[in-house]
């Protein structure tokens, strides 16, 4: 299987887990706990695998986050929830989650059941080497639903791409926050302001990478892509595909292809029922 068909899987599934960072029973299931709503809710629900850790953990293995909003956070939600019941709210509210958007007929029917198989049989086809938040969540017990265990697989899967990704980003000598100014200015992720505020960066950080970014011949004056910053895209989402290979080279052209068919009409499923929120993303 192909470098570039693996992460076009890949993407294609994001939203089923995506949601997770969206949806309101999670984080009502992990506020209930006493952890602050928004990016505190997140924080905990992504890192908590990882166990106690502090601001610094967190905000090397996130990365694009601003590390004054992670110490604002980090490791105060350990102080509200321990790890582990961030994590067990984490999957009530996916389970609730999944419940309301897809119905309790597309969860208990066959399809589901093999796009869990499916989809388990990639995520075991991970390595953890390198990959801390992919094996902090490889560490958590597989859940017994169908629709747990896609969403625990697609986890899985996620972060092991997630973790490539910093890697592609540090090999192209990006840093956090001109890893976010460029793949906003590729049109394809949060707008602008949406990155801003829930990254943590100020408008002023914001332009100055932009003019710095432009003075290297990456971006324009006003913030686009040039060729050469489009040409270092390309290449930071290209090694991020041949690192995220394995697991679906492991099922096989076939295998995904199937995962994929099964996949596509929830996905639509969920983003019809609201799941993002509008203005987010470009």
């Amino acid at each position: 299987m192909s470098p570039r068909s693996a992460g076009r899987t890949a993407r294609s599934l994001e939203t089923l887990h995506a949601m997770c960072y969206f949806a309101p029973e999670i984080e009502d299931e992990i506020a209930g706990l006493g952890v602050r709503r928004g990016r505190g809710a997140y924080f905990a629900g992504r890192a908590a695998p990882l166990g106690r850790v502090g601001a610094g953990t967190v905000t090397a293995t996130f990365y694009v986050f601003h590390p004054s909003l992670v110490a604002h956070l980090v490791p105060a939600c350990w102080e509200a929830a321990a790890p582990e019941a961030v994590t067990a709210a984490r999957y009530r509210g996916v389970d609730a989650a999944y419940r309301r958007l897809l119905g309790e007929e597309v969860l208990a029917s066959r399809d589901l059941a093999e796009a869990a198989d499916l989809a388990r049989r990639a995520a075991e086809g991970c390595r953890p080497e390198g990959r801390p938040l992919h094996a902090a969540h490889a560490d958590l017990p597989w859940p017994e639903a169908p629709h747990l265990v896609l969403f625990h697989a697609l986890t899985l899967l996620r972060e092991h791409r997630g973790d490539g990704h910093v890697a592609a980003l540090l090999g192209h000598g990006l840093s956090g926050l001109e890893a976010q100014v460029t793949h906003v200015a590729t049109g394809t992720g949060f707008t602008v302001a949406a990155a801003r505020a829930t990254r943590g960066w100020s408008a002023e950080e914001w332009d100055d990478c932009v003019r710095d970014l432009a003075g290297r011949g990456l971006l324009t004056e006003d913030g686009a892509l040039t060729e050469a910053g489009r040409a270092l895209r390309e290449s930071v989402e290209g090694a991020t595909d041949e690192l995220g290979a394995a697991p679906w080279a492991a099922l096989g052209e076939d295998g995904a292809d199937r995962l994929r068919t099964l996949a596509r009409p929830w996905a639509k499923q969920m983003v019809a029922g609201g799941v993002y929120p509008a203005g987010v993303f470009a």
